[in-house]
């Protein structure tokens, strides 16, 4: 009930904690707090889907300045599995709430929400740096508390709840550990993070030396444990009573929130018991008639055992790598190679929502929220997942059965309930899971020792590219660019020309920063810190109360979408494409504006100018999309697009008294387009997924098309006329001598 007002009260309070220099120790890291107070009390921009370059750097900050201090991080990751379905409830809360804020930023409002891949960047950016950190299975909170005890040491964190249990070693909050200003102690020349350790002793003492055992029972009355919606809403009814008849005695503090009186004199009011059972029975007491007393006394105890602590599950996988322990039944079933990857974070919690409970939240971005969710562009994605997850679970005697069969068994029987965005409110629908032939040889508790040729085959076919493609990019932009096919075909509204070559000067300027980043500068030469500087001064200027462009937002929402559940979809496959490094494709600030500049004129090789490789590494990847999409996909959408203007134009001219020779005009631009797809032989495919045989490229295409042809052994003619550049001259760009990225 009072969960916020009472992080607000500790806040306030400034008696409970003590100051330190920390250096020389170990820390336990609560892993999702830390990566959200990283991100949102950063400057960056909250718009765009993220700026994720930054956040990487960020990152890689705040552990170096703990290494400088000689500090061990341990981090814990909560994967929000809740199996109970306890918080159920608080999940779609939560969720309602980033669809209302997300809403609100697209409007031009303030607001922060984390992007789509944050948790994403923030494990791959760990197991960079080498920072030990595992995914807990179940509750993290109590995970924390077992494994910072055994090893005597503190837990940083924002979450309040650890105000609540028996910390030996204490309780670092985050907003209190000043990791950006490292000092050094003068005596002995070591180096420091100032910091403030709530002391549970101080703050027992402080209410009359309260029993500490007796926080628990607070943290119960005031909804700090997890328990079924309708047992939380009865407590609620219950507390409002409780504080109606209860006699609190007068405390000495007074403040202007009658909240923060209400914790106070609840605290003081437990103080005056000698443990949990004496006061329980006060409860009881004061509630009277008003309530069944067996009621009252199951809810609390139930809340009492949340906060039962057992020896840590996790000391044994930071120090043997053994697999988590003390699982739910329906959990510890799983193959032991998933829940091996779960806890190392090579495998998504999205699995296991899919595993265990059939039911999915999806993430709502800053887009266009008069068209549908941008998550519908990923559907095919998530459906082939629920296959491979739901199918490959079943039984060995089962996968015998025909392919028609299983496919009607699997669509009958397999749905997955996804919560997702509909308007502006969180609506639930069922997915049935598609079945396709290679699943039938794609068994879930041995799929990581399947032949890796057909955990490749599975995953292309998911995204409808060919083999050839891989050929033409750089192994680890392997399946960015299979996803950037698949979303080129599959995003509504179809993305423009413009949009595809801001999202690959991004992989460009994302290869630019990974060189300058794991390389060092002085590898790079003045040409090439000439060209990173030219697209780092590229960002979208921040405007009050203007929201991004809806449209360009919109589509670079799809692609997310579909990257992260083609990220999912290869971790479950056990990596059969490397898996990329996601702070170095995508910076929403960049790719927006580079838009905006290519809609004004300029075109990619204006702002690659200088060095080759830049301009080379981005010819190919045109050239490797080019060859997946097709040689006309952008020039058939320009030219229908081009024909019914010319067609509403000679309507309307038509219709009007005051039409004159502009009748005429437009009727032979009209005529000259329908040649054109006279001598394309244009077959009216909107999605060009039949145009995989470049070759068969007319050469009288080549007055009125730019070509790029992608530096590989495949030769392919690639069509870029934009609609912002019609009146340029077309420029046949010559094939460059092959060199590797």
């Amino acid at each position: 009930m009072w969960i916020q007002d009472f992080s607000k009260y500790m806040a306030e309070s400034t008696d409970f904690f003590i100051d330190l220099h920390l250096r020389n120790t170990t820390l336990v890291i609560d892993g999702n707090s830390l990566y959200r107070r990283l991100y949102l009390v950063s400057r960056f921009d909250h718009q765009r889907g993220g700026e994720y370059d930054s956040f990487s750097h960020r990152i890689r900050t705040f552990f170096r300045a703990l290494f400088l201090c000689n500090i061990r991080p341990f981090v814990v990751l909560d994967g929000s599995m809740d199996h109970t379905d306890k918080k159920f409830k608080i999940l779609k809360q939560r969720a309602q709430t980033n669809i209302t804020v997300a809403h609100a930023l697209s409007t031009g409002s303030r607001g922060t929400i984390l992007p789509v891949l944050g948790k994403t960047v923030f494990r791959q950016v760990l197991s960079e740096m080498q920072v030990p950190f595992v995914q807990c299975i179940a509750e993290a909170s109590r995970e924390i508390v077992s494994l910072a005890n055994q090893w005597n040491c503190a837990v940083l964190t924002m979450d309040s709840i650890f105000y609540i249990f028996d910390l030996k070693g204490g309780c670092i909050p985050t907003n209190y550990f000043c990791w950006d200003n490292v000092k050094v102690c003068k005596k002995t020349s070591e180096r420091y993070i100032d910091a403030r350790l709530f002391s549970i002793n101080r703050f027992c003492t402080h209410f009359n030396h309260m029993n500490k055992e007796l926080l628990p029972l607070f943290a119960t009355m005031v909804g700090y444990t997890a328990m079924a919606s309708h047992d939380y809403t009865n407590l609620q009814h219950i507390m409002k009573t409780f504080f109606i008849q209860a006699n609190f005695p007068e405390g000495p503090r007074k403040s202007k929130d009658r909240t923060h009186d209400c914790i106070d004199s609840l605290l003081h009011w437990l103080a005056q018991f000698t443990g949990p059972q004496a006061a329980l029975k006060g409860v009881l007491e004061v509630l009277g008639g008003a309530h069944s007393r067996r009621y009252v006394h199951s809810l609390l105890s139930s809340g009492l055992k949340y906060y039962q602590l057992s020896a840590s599950n996790l000391v044994p996988f930071f120090t043997e790598g053994a697999p988590q322990s003390n699982m739910p039944d329906g959990i510890r079933a799983l193959p032991t190679w998933i829940l091996l990857a779960l806890a190392k974070g090579q495998l998504g919690f999205f699995i296991l929502n899919v595993l265990v409970l059939r039911r999915v939240m999806l993430y709502s971005q800053v887009e266009d929220f008069q068209l549908p969710s941008c998550n519908t562009t990923s559907h095919p994605i998530r459906q082939v997942l629920y296959s491979l997850l739901l199918h490959g679970k079943q039984k060995q005697t089962d996968r015998k059965m025909s392919l028609v069969d299983a496919r009607v068994n699997l669509c009958s029987a397999y749905c997955v309930q996804e919560f997702g965005r509909q308007g502006l409110f969180l609506k639930p629908s069922s997915v049935p899971a598609e079945l396709i032939k290679t699943v039938l040889y794609l068994p879930l508790e041995s799929l990581n020792k399947v032949w890796v040729q057909i955990r490749l085959e599975f995953l292309l076919e998911t995204l409808k590219v060919k083999p050839s493609l891989l050929r033409l990019v750089p192994s680890h932009l392997h399946l960015p660019v299979c996803v950037t096919c698949f979303w080129l075909t599959h995003a509504e509204p179809r993305p423009d020309l413009q949009h595809l070559q801001a999202l690959l000067l991004g992989f460009v300027f994302g290869e630019l920063s990974r060189v300058k980043i794991q390389e060092g500068q002085t590898k790079w030469g003045r040409d090439l810190a000439a060209v990173w500087k030219r697209l780092n001064q590229l960002r979208v200027k921040r405007q009050r109360d203007k929201g991004p462009d809806p449209g360009v937002a919109h589509t670079f929402c799809q692609w997310q979408s579909c990257l992260r559940m083609s990220l999912l979809l290869n971790q479950l496959l056990c990596f059969p494409l490397p898996e990329p490094e996601c702070a170095w494709l995508y910076r929403g600030t960049l790719v927006h504006q580079v838009v905006k500049e290519m809609k004004e004129g300029k075109a990619p090789e204006d702002l690659l100018q200088g060095p080759h490789l830049p301009g080379q590494l981005f010819r190919d990847l045109m050239g490797a999309v080019q060859s997946s999409v097709g040689a006309g996909f952008f020039t058939k959408k320009w030219r229908k697009t081009g024909q019914r203007q010319a067609q509403e134009q000679q309507q309307n001219h038509t219709e009007s008294p005051q039409a004159t020779q502009d009748t005429s005009n437009s009727s032979a631009q009209l005529e000259c387009d329908d040649d054109r797809e006279n001598e394309d032989n244009y077959d009216g495919d909107d999605h060009g997924d039949d145009c995989d045989d470049d070759d068969s490229n007319d050469d009288d295409q080549e007055e009125d098309q730019q070509c790029w042809e992608p530096a590989s052994p495949v030769r392919v003619r690639f069509v870029t006329t934009c609609r912002t550049n019609r009146t340029r001259d077309r420029v046949r760009v010559r094939k460059p001598h092959r060199v590797m990225w």
